[in-house]
């Protein structure tokens, strides 16, 4: 079995996650591509969307949302993340048992001996009227049946796990601060949620997800798309269609699927600097994320810090604020390097469009 090094996964990487060469494709479809993306962070998407795409504008975004085309909703891992209409109708259901197992784990002792199928109801009586609601407007709806209840667990419960719920405009548009505002999903949208097929055996959707996956993620492992999704490593699902699949073998032996005429670049290919925003997918959509991070960097990763790629791997994090933008290597940067990380810090701060006047490449005396 032919194995992949390092460099040949971050290369493939980069291929999939639209880091190696920006596309030109409509951000509906750049979203649909990358499987969704992490949004618990408002405004990062933008960013994240701007180092894949070519002469992307803000507006694009906010159309997105405001026209329903994309939405913010919880799913992967029971995060919120960013993802098309379409792909969050047809995934939900797939996704429901996770979400409550993952809110009941937080929040075990305060959720202990719930009527669950009576909470559902319950909330989705409220929220029938069409009205959008805080999490505290709906848990307020609800006290004369769970006066006692915790507020934040029952809140939490409702919105991230029994009521498929949409986080509605203007949060998440470019430059806007604004609270979380609720709605059903089905009633934002204007469809229903996709229900699950019977139980075969073979987990269609779950068929559907791993090759999405494959398709922005791979060549990857099962405890990767694991990882990723938050779902019980799909086994089913990968054993239907793993006819369709070629494998692969990484350098600690670990076996990677991937979709045959999926892009592998050659290893030796150069990548360009690039200006991730905080949770990007592209470093959290992995369990063996050596691919494109180091393991003395792995907390950056889950610690909402924005990173720098050069040569394809985390060299770096970067801020944005009082008119500066701030560069911290964690690595030394060549010469060459540190002029590459201006030149597209500029087009960064030109696209922030936040008055910076002063890029510092910090501790190495490259301020400019």
């Amino acid at each position: 079995m032919t194995v992949l090094g390092t460099r040949a996964l971050n290369r493939a990487t980069l291929a999939r996650q639209l880091l190696l060469d920006r596309a030109d494709v409509p951000v509906r479809e750049a979203v649909a591509h990358l499987c969704g993306m992490q949004a618990q962070e408002p405004q990062e998407p933008f960013t994240g969307l701007w180092s894949r795409l070519r002469a992307f504008r803000p507006r694009e975004l906010d159309d997105a949302l405001t026209g329903r085309e994309v939405v913010r909703t919880h799913l992967m891992r029971r995060t919120v993340h960013l993802v098309t209409a379409d792909d969050a109708l047809a995934w939900r259901a797939r996704h429901d048992a996770m979400l409550r197992q993952r809110v009941l784990a937080t929040y075990r002792r305060e959720l202990a001996g719930f009527d669950m199928d009576e909470l559902t109801a319950a909330g989705r009586a409220v929220m029938a009227d069409g009205r959008p609601r805080t999490m505290a407007e709906l848990v307020r709806a609800l006290e004369d049946r769970w006066s006692t209840s915790p507020r934040r667990a029952l809140g939490e419960l409702l919105v991230a796990a029994l009521v498929p719920m949409a986080q509605l405009p203007p949060r998440g548009l470019w430059r806007t601060r604004a609270g979380v505002r609720n709605l059903p999903l089905a009633a934002w949208l204007g469809r229903d949620i996709d229900p699950l097929p019977p139980d075969d055996g073979t987990d269609p959707v779950g068929q559907h997800l791993v090759r999405r996956y494959l398709a922005a993620h791979g060549p990857a492992a099962t405890a990767d798309l694991r990882a990723w999704c938050g779902l019980a490593g799909l086994p089913a699902a990968v054993k239907a269609v793993r006819g369709e699949l070629i494998a692969f073998r990484d350098e600690r032996g670990r076996e990677l699927l991937d979709l045959p005429d999926a892009p592998r670049p050659h290893p030796d290919i150069p990548a360009p600097v690039r200006f991730l925003p905080a949770f990007d997918n592209a470093i959290l959509g992995y369990h063996d994320r050596g691919r494109i991070i180091d393991d003395a960097h792995l907390g950056l990763s889950v610690a909402g810090q924005r990173a720098v790629l050069v040569d394809g791997r985390v060299a770096a994090t970067w801020t944005a604020r009082d008119g500066r933008l701030d560069i911290t290597p964690l690595r030394p940067l060549t010469a060459p390097e540190q002029e590459a990380v201006h030149a597209e810090a500029r087009e960064l701060a030109a696209f922030l469009d936040e008055g910076i006047d002063h890029i510092r490449i910090t501790g190495t005396g490259a301020d400019r």
